[in-house]
């Protein structure tokens, strides 16, 4: 699930992420590229990525200078599982993580 409002997209996964899931939230990043935009990622039961599936490049944001930052937001013990994923510290966009406890503090940020 995904909703674009103003210039922040905010991406729901639930349970394992899917190739398909992926790049239906890549496209619609890609339809705002005319501005910038924030990223809010609320993960909910996240069992991490579908195995097996071709994922090919998943440089997405480092191709793509047009995002500002991401806030995660999920269960701290998936911090650094995430991080490995998203290629945090490597990137040149703010990337913060945060617990699901702090999800005020995740949208204040983010904004």
């Amino acid at each position: 699930m995904f909703e674009l409002s103003g210039n922040l997209l905010t991406v729901k996964i639930k349970g394992i992420l899917t190739k398909l899931e992926l790049e239906k939230i890549q496209s619609a990043a890609l339809s705002t590229i005319k501005k910038k935009i924030k990223i809010m990622v609320i993960l909910e039961d996240f069992m991490g990525r579908e195995l097996g599936a071709d994922w090919g490049d998943i440089k997405f944001a480092a191709q793509h200078d047009h995002i500002e930052k991401i806030a995660i937001v999920g269960d701290e013990k998936l911090k650094d599982l995430v991080f490995a994923y998203v290629g945090n510290p490597f990137r040149k966009l703010a990337i913060e993580y945060f617990d699901v406890s702090q999800i005020d503090k995740a949208r204040t940020w983010i904004k």
